[in-house]
């Protein structure tokens, strides 16, 4: 399980890094490294929402806070 939620971290950054690249200059790095495949391109778009539907009952199942307070 830890290791499910460090991957879907990580997916999660990289994510937000092609995204402010696309962003920033206007070049769609994930569909370059898709080489233009629009199928995988949605497949990797869609995994985003997965990991963070992941990160998200995560946080809300085991309170990884609750002993910052």
């Amino acid at each position: 399980m830890k290791l499910t939620t460090l991957i879907c971290c990580v997916y999660l950054i990289l994510m937000g890094l092609f995204l402010t690249v696309f962003a920033f200059s206007g070049f769609d790095l994930l569909l370059f490294l898709c080489f233009g495949k629009q199928a995988l391109y949605r497949a990797l778009l869609s995994l985003s929402g997965i990991a963070a539907a992941w990160l998200l009952f995560w946080l809300l199942a085991f309170r990884p806070t609750d002993p910052l307070s």
